[in-house]
């Protein structure tokens, strides 16, 4: 490994850590989406500034080639973070429908209203 992409490593590692602190700072990222950034960021740190490490970990689980297990690792935490949105947008969905039916009933209990009083205007005089 080469001084520049050891430091590119931890640079990228890093910046990725950075940027999801500073979303979560400005509230423009929520605690439970930040969680697997977080994760694969310090995953990321660690394989850079300590490279054996992915090395050692693939020869114990029986990869013979480590970029493998690092590919493995990427696409599973990404695997991750799309369920967990899925279920979220599928939450949101549910509570959507729940909020459009709520306010179809409140316009008809309006219009309702609304008939019955200019009925009840009209009908009087």
């Amino acid at each position: 490994m080469t001084l520049t992409s050891y430091l590119l490593g931890i640079v990228g590692a890093v910046l990725v850590i950075v940027v999801v602190v500073e979303l979560l700072r400005r509230g423009r990222l929520r605690e439970r989406h930040a969680v697997w950034w977080l994760v694969a960021g310090l995953f990321a740190l660690i394989a850079a500034i300590f490279p054996g490490t992915v090395v050692w970990a693939a020869r114990t689980i029986g990869i013979e080639v480590p970029i493998n297990l690092v590919f493995f690792v990427s696409i599973a935490i990404l695997f991750l973070v799309c369920l967990q949105l899925s279920a979220e947008v599928t939450r949101l969905e549910s509570k959507t429908r729940t909020l459009a039916e709520r306010l179809a009933l409140l316009e008809l209990e309006v219009r309702t209203s609304r008939n019955r009083d200019s009925d009840d205007d009209g009908g009087g005089a």
